[in-house]
């Protein structure tokens, strides 16, 4: 994690002994207890002409597809470190959002507002990007845990990155 966040380790004790340790004894959360991550620099990489790049559309919004797959557990005070995968060529009344944390009055009336895979393939006909990778990667963004949000869920989503032979992704959060 260190080669991420310099100083996650001190975060990760402080949420540990202060905020987890609360909660696990009083099953209450007490947001006042959360330790802030601060950051001396911005990570950054090389630069990518989207007009030529594969891009990959990534959301925190807990979206899904209810034929294909299980909610996310969006009432699991500790938070759902798993990712979906959506097939681009879903419409958007074909998604679900399981996410507790967001007024959810937008996306429910315009999927695309979280997941806009139509806009991005307008964009790829456009020419303003170069290809939209053909799924969507999707994640309930409440996850108090950063050491698991970096253990386990950003390696999965760099993989999936990896697979899909992307250059360039774009985070819509919720």
């Amino acid at each position: 994690m260190d080669a991420v966040f310099p100083t996650c380790d001190t975060w990760l004790e402080s949420y540990r002994e202060r905020w987890l340790t609360h909660y696990q004894d009083t099953g209450t959360i007490d947001w006042t207890l959360y330790p802030a991550l601060k950051l001396n620099t911005t990570p950054a990489g090389l630069a990518v002409d989207v007009t030529q790049a594969n891009v990959l559309l990534i959301t925190s919004a807990g979206g899904y597809v209810p034929d294909i797959h299980e909610p996310f557990d969006a009432a699991n005070d500790l938070g759902d470190y798993s990712i979906r995968l959506i097939d681009t060529h879903h419409g958007p009344s074909a998604y679900r959002f399981a996410h507790d944390h967001y007024d959810h009055t937008a996306v429910d009336a315009d999927p695309q507002v979280l997941v806009p895979v139509s806009h991005l393939l307008e964009m790829k006909d456009e020419g303003v990007i170069g290809e939209l990778a053909p799924q969507v990667v999707s994640f309930m963004g409440y996850q108090p845990d950063l050491g698991r949000v970096v253990d386990e869920m950003i390696p999965e989503i760099v993989q999936v990155a990896r697979d899909l032979r992307v250059d360039a992704a774009f985070l819509v959060p919720s």
